[in-house]
């Protein structure tokens, strides 16, 4: 057979064909997941590939239903139902933390485009379905780095720090100054600091220009009133 026979087979609705595109789906959708987990991310391998497996059962369950003799099913009614559904389960992994972080947005964004893959695959769709794949990885693993580049050396950056509260705010606020750096806001963070006798902020700062933000931190760092500071 040639391959735009075996396209044509897998992109049919036979049950050997569903079945293989169930598979196919189901593998996409744990390759996404194992880029997600070596990054220790909270849904992984196990979790991208049910969810590309539920999709695509349930799109191949409408395309089934709408081919049935008399049953006049509407095609789009379960995808849409898919689409609405996972938001929930992205949700789940969506976390803001006490120091204004929020977590987990990539991964919601990551489950909710792997359903949306599986879909295009159980309707047979494979070359979307391959397409997304790739587009997943580009968007996850290249982007993510320039996108981190950029952030990197923005004139922007908010810090979660913990100083002395001895003056230690004073102290902070003139070092900032005296930087040239512009701070935009201070806001005193609810969480436990590591030393208890300090105060955990969370500052918005203007720089003067373009900067290594790992250079801002580290000069922070050598300030004796700092004892952790981090870029949230």
């Amino acid at each position: 057979m040639s391959i735009t026979q075996v396209i044509n087979f897998l992109q049919g609705t036979s049950d050997v064909a569903v079945g293989i595109r169930l598979v196919i789906a189901t593998i996409f959708g744990g390759l996404v997941g194992w880029e997600r987990i070596i990054k220790h991310h909270s849904a992984g391998i196990k979790t991208h590939a049910l969810v590309s497996l539920g999709s695509a059962s349930a799109t191949a369950l409408n395309i089934y239903l709408a081919l049935l003799p008399g049953m006049n099913a509407d095609v789009s009614r379960i995808p849409a139902g898919v689409v609405s559904g996972i938001g929930f389960l992205g949700a789940g992994t969506i976390l803001v933390t006490g120091r204004k972080q929020i977590k987990g947005l990539s991964t919601a964004a990551t489950l909710w485009v792997t359903s949306c893959m599986g879909m295009a695959i159980g309707a047979g769709y494979l070359e979307i379905g391959c397409v997304c794949l790739i587009m997943v990885g580009f968007s996850n693993i290249l982007l993510l780095q320039l996108s981190n580049k950029v952030e990197g050396n923005s004139k922007y950056m908010s810090i979660y720090i913990e100083v002395n509260k001895n003056r230690g705010v004073g102290k902070l606020s003139r070092f900032v100054q005296d930087e040239g750096f512009t701070i935009l806001s201070m806001t005193k963070s609810k969480e436990k600091t590591i030393v208890p006798a300090d105060t955990g902020l969370l500052l918005d700062l203007e720089l003067d220009k373009k900067r290594d933000h790992n250079d801002v931190l580290n000069l922070l760092r050598d300030q004796e009133y700092v004892n952790y500071v981090e870029e949230v």
